[in-house]
């Protein structure tokens, strides 16, 4: 290939020499010919060398593919020969193996056995495959009968060594028995069920025959003794046998929830024969001692056998989504939240750390209705002493300096009631709290009917005659059926014990589904028993509102039957202004240092008071014909007195002044300033009748011909002026439906200020200088 390279190299320089001797056409044509023949020459050269490469490269991969071919005959046959040899060491170990494992068991080399034995089943999973051949399908069967006859030889030892009749053989454990574990471990595991079985059940034979159902012990009143036993037992059993069964089979905690099922089985059984002997104290003791054992057990096992075989373990709740968790160990604490009306706050249940909860309890649970029942007898003898102590003490004393009282025997109830969720819930978290939520809610609405709303004090109305003439002196206020003072701070204490009680029922509702099972938190609702404490609260908000209004009655009543017409000049503020001030400054401090702890429900008496009010006040102010101009003048700063005393209502009387709700004083404004617009249209001048219609429809955004002939009887118009009034009124009220008519008449009811009563401005002038 080199030379082949070197001559083409050679032949392009000749090709360079060519192109020099261009000059001599005859040298260079001869030059020419010469090169051409050598190129053709090289060429030929250059193929054939190509060729013998090519003939030598198809013989290397021949000798390739046969070498190749020998390499892997020969491997395959190593393979062969390696398989042969070890199946044959396998079977020559299997052959032997199971000879001696025959031998062995007939000699009761247990320790030997469980060795051999767990090669030997190693060796034949080799020859799975080789099934088909008569001898080794023959070992396969011997070693299938060794241990079936190692199984029940040990099954008979076992037998012979605790017979399932009469006492267990003196002393310690047999070694040939404990060697006998590790061959039943590689056995069936049948076999170590059975053994397990019979040796617990012949442990616990002795327990059944002491506490048999006709025993003295077997009863619930000495359970005790049942929970000593089987400690006694399992300090016996880890004497004597702790060593002879493998750790791995927990013998100990098998003895243990064993003793349990059988216990349950034993108490459920004489508590059927004997229900009418149960009673509370005597479950609740038995119920106390069986769980102080579960909890006895959860120390000192794990719990892992209860997922074995058929002991199922007990079911624990999913776990929760809910981000608040809570520490169980103060229930001193939760006491106190109790008392301060602060039940626990919603938590996350966690799933319980003792795995054998209810494995004895739960065969209290068809029984806990004595439980339910007592504590429905309890929560009546606690309610009849509520209402006993209520009428023995009177109603709360008053106390303007730290607001209303909560009774306290609502943090009585619910304390009780926190006491027997917790005691229930320990018992069981099904039907038995279903049960126990109904009686709470029983006694839920009979303490608002018995001790709040039975409590709240009679409205009463007034049967003597009041006077115009008592009314000008300011000496209504004897005259007028009010509460006392007494009176006013029991229904304040009531509705803070109301919301107090709302509150924690629904903190009680959340507390009892955390309570319950997942299943059952549905059939948990308390919203009844809170809406039976708004219902309190709303009546007691409702009389106090009744009483404040009441005490204004005669002031309003005074107000419609003085002679307006014969006023004769603007002065202070009239008497019946002064009256209904003074009773306001009466009450609504009292009520407001008495409802300091809920301050909403201030809010709503305000509110509530200034609705009933302000409308009454509007009805009186009607009354009031005919009214002369001076009148007018008068009642209109009059209005203004008592809108500046509404608005100052939430604070008045208090040294701490606060700005008045904004929806409370959207209400007081609203209202009075309508009472204010009726008397600038009563005090403007009724000609010319366009002036005046549109000056009303301009002053009250309500505007109707109901109102409108109202205010012409307060002017005095005889009743032909005024039906030309009320037509003139008529057309021009915006018509219902929007459009160019209503954008036409809206256009009219702007008036100009050449219109405006100079009568107006000089009042509006006088109130601003009074002020």
């Amino acid at each position: 290939m080199i030379e082949i390279l070197k001559r083409i190299s050679e032949i392009g320089k000749d090709q360079i020499l060519l192109r020099k001797l261009r000059g001599d056409p005859m040298a260079n044509r001869t030059l020419v010919q010469k090169a051409l023949e050598e190129a053709q020459k090289a060429i030929q050269q250059l193929f054939g060398k190509i060729k013998d490469i090519k003939d030598k490269a198809e013989k290397s991969e021949q000798m390739v593919k046969e070498i190749t071919r020998d390499i892997k005959q020969l491997d395959h046959a190593k393979r062969h020969l390696t398989t042969s040899i070890t199946t044959l060491n396998h079977l020559h170990m299997l052959a032997g193996g199971v000879d001696s494992l025959e031998a062995m068991t007939r000699r009761r080399q247990y320790g030997e056995v469980a060795n051999l034995l767990q090669g030997v089943m190693n060796v034949l999973e080799h020859f799975h495959k080789y099934m088909g051949i008569p001898q080794i399908r023959q070992l396969s069967e011997r070693v299938k009968a060794a241990q079936m006859e190692l199984g029940q030889q040990i099954l008979a030892d076992f037998e012979e060594a605790f017979p399932s009749q009469g006492t267990k053989r003196p002393g310690g454990p047999s070694n040939v028995l404990r060697d006998a574990c590790l061959v039943a471990n590689i056995l069936d595991p049948k076999i170590k069920q059975e053994i397990i079985k019979k040796f617990i059940k012949q442990h616990l034979s002795e327990y059944l025959v002491l506490f048999q159902e006709n025993q003295d012990v077997a009863w619930l009143d000495k359970i005790d003794r049942r929970y000593a036993w089987v400690k006694r037992q399992l300090v016996d059993y880890e004497e004597k046998y702790g060593r002879m069964f493998p750790r791995e089979w927990y013998m100990t905690e098998r003895i243990a929830v064993e003793f349990c099922h059988v216990t349950r089985a034993e108490l459920a059984k004489i508590m059927r024969a004997r229900a009418k002997e149960i009673e509370v104290k005597l479950l609740l003791f038995a119920i106390q001692r069986t769980t102080n054992f579960e909890g006895f057990l959860a120390k000192r096992f794990s719990g892992c056998t209860l997922t074995d075989g058929t002991l199922k373990k007990l079911e624990s709740p999913p776990p929760s989504t809910n981000p608040f968790l809570e520490d169980e160990s103060a229930p001193e604490m939760e006491e106190l939240a109790i008392e301060k009306g602060e039940l626990d706050q919603p938590k996350k249940p966690k799933v319980p750390d003792n795995p054998f909860h209810g494995i004895v309890s739960k065969c209290f649970e068809p029984h806990l209705y004595v439980y339910i029942e007592s504590q429905d007898k309890n929560l009546g003898e606690l309610i009849d002493r509520f209402v006993a102590d209520f009428k023995a003490q009177g109603p709360p004393k008053p106390n303007t300096d730290e607001g209303g009282a909560v009774l306290p025997s609502c943090a009585d109830l619910f304390v009780y009631y926190k006491k027997c969720m917790v005691q229930c819930s320990q018992l069981s978290t099904g039907e038995p709290m279903i049960a126990l939520t109904t009686i709470f809610q029983k006694y839920l609405r009979e303490y608002a009917w018995k001790i709040l709303s039975g409590n709240l004090p009679k409205t009463t109305t007034s049967s003597g005659g009041l006077t115009i003439s008592s009314l000008l002196k300011e000496k209504e206020g004897s005259e007028v059926a009010k509460f006392t003072l007494e009176e006013l701070c029991l229904i304040c204490s009531i509705l803070s014990t109301a919301e107090y009680c709302w509150a924690t029922t629904q903190q009680l509702e959340e507390k009892l589904k955390e309570k319950v099972d997942v299943s059952l938190t549905e059939r948990i609702n308390l919203t009844g028993e809170m809406d039976t404490f708004s219902t309190v609260i709303s009546s007691s908000i409702q009389l106090l509102v009744q009483d404040l209004d009441a005490a204004c009655d005669p002031a309003l009543t005074a107000m419609s039957k003085m002679q307006w017409q014969n006023v004769e000049h603007v002065g202070d503020q009239s008497p019946y202004v002064t009256s209904v001030i003074l009773h306001i400054k009466q009450n609504v401090p009292i009520i407001r240092d008495n409802l300091a702890s809920t301050r909403k429900y201030f809010t709503q008496f305000c509110i509530k008071f200034a609705n009933s009010f302000i409308p009454k006040f509007i009805t009186h102010l009607f009354k009031c014909k005919p009214i002369s101009m001076v009148g007018a003048e008068q009642l209109l700063l009059d209005t203004h007195s008592l809108k500046m005393v509404l608005l100052d209502l939430p604070s008045i009387g208090s040294q701490v002044v606060r700005k008045a709700p904004a929806s409370y004083t959207k209400i007081v404004v609203k209202g009075m300033t309508r009472a204010e617009m009726i008397l600038k249209v009563v005090m403007a001048p009724h000609e010319p009748l366009v002036v005046f219609v549109d000056n009303y429809i301009k002053l009250l955004t309500d505007c109707n011909t109901e109102t409108f002939q109202k205010i012409l009887d307060m002017k005095g118009l005889k009743r032909s002026e005024q039906s030309n009034m009320l037509e003139l009124l008529r057309q021009r009220l915006p018509t219902p439906p929007s459009g160019a008519d209503g954008s036409s008449s809206l256009s009219l009811m702007a008036p100009t200020p050449e219109q405006e009563s100079s009568r107006i401005r000089k009042l509006e002038k006088l109130i601003k200088k009074r002020l």
